[in-house]
């Protein structure tokens, strides 16, 4: 359980939670992860996620600006400058963009897979209090966190990243022998 030292950059497990937050945690969008998506290389799953933004919406100067970038907190900044930018269409695109990037980060890192298949069944939770969308809007040392109708956020990267490793995990089973 989450100690008086709690900083955001541990993982904690209990029986039916994995919670994370920021670097280096292996599930964190911001946590560096060098993988491919048709030919382009990303640093990190936020890169590809604000990256993928600007081509949702035609932006291709602030798409080229992220690409360019090194750090996921100008890559964030960067993604808020989206020109045309439409909250329905983001809101309907954004989930199937964050588990294509993190399909491709899991999948490309051998040890950050291996980290997450090893979350077995346990739900995956973005501890972070300041994102109400993407984490639960608690931190990992708060009781409220074990119940997720007390949760503030709708935790769409838990939810991104059990996607995935359902994904991974199939595959596996798919590619092993009988």
């Amino acid at each position: 359980m989450p100690r008086d030292d709690f900083d955001g950059s541990q993982v904690f497990e209990t029986e039916t939670m994995v919670l994370f937050w920021q670097p280096p945690a292996v599930f964190g969008q911001w946590t560096p992860s060098r993988f491919v998506v048709d030919g382009v290389t990303y640093g990190c799953a936020e890169q590809f996620m604000m990256a993928e933004k600007a081509r949702l919406f035609g932006d291709e100067a602030t798409r080229a600006k992220i690409l360019a970038a090194d750090s996921p907190r100008t890559h964030k900044a960067l993604g808020r400058q989206v020109a045309g930018f439409s909250q329905d269409v983001w809101d309907r695109e954004c989930l199937g963009i964050v588990v294509r990037g993190n399909r491709a980060k899991f999948a490309q890192n051998p040890d950050m897979r291996a980290a997450l298949l090893a979350t077995g069944g346990k739900l995956l939770v973005e501890a972070s209090p300041l994102d109400r969308l993407w984490g639960v809007g608690l931190r990992a040392d708060d009781p409220r966190i074990h119940d997720p109708n007390q949760w503030r956020g709708k935790n769409l990267l838990g939810e991104a990243l059990m996607r995935v490793r359902a994904e991974l995990s199939a595959r596996l089973r798919d590619d092993s022998p009988s």
